[in-house]
């Protein structure tokens, strides 16, 4: 499950959108640390399109596991280092909790939330 987080991170910051999509649920929702809800489609539209523009995204602390067959959660502090509109360079911390559920074969994120730790 870790390095399936890494590689969900990695394909945020690097933009590849092939795996994002692979690795997201059609019913994804992520809360970000401001309380805004984004849907898949809206969250990996905004990175496609360079509107949301990830420079780093990574844990910077062990990512905690809870499982089970069909599900997991994971817990972690996360630095994000991300620009949005084409504006100025935003630095956080976050604690980021993300769970996936096992479909079709495939372990995808279905919620996503980042709540600032700074």
């Amino acid at each position: 499950m870790r390095d399936i987080e890494r590689q969900r991170l990695r394909s945020l910051v690097t933009g590849d959108m092939e795996a994002a999509d692979v690795l997201h649920a059609d019913d994804y929702q992520l809360i970000t640390p401001r309380g805004i809800a984004l849907s898949k489609a809206e969250y990996l539209g905004e990175i496609a399109s360079g509107q949301l523009r990830y420079q780093v995204f990574e844990a910077v602390s062990d990512i905690v596991v809870r499982s089970s067959d069909q599900m997991a959660i994971l817990r972690y502090r996360a630095r994000i280092d991300v620009s949005a509109d084409h504006g100025d360079l935003l630095s956080l911390t976050c604690w980021h909790t993300d769970c996936y559920e096992l479909r079709e074969g495939r372990w995808q994120a279905v919620w996503s939330q980042a709540t600032t730790a700074d």
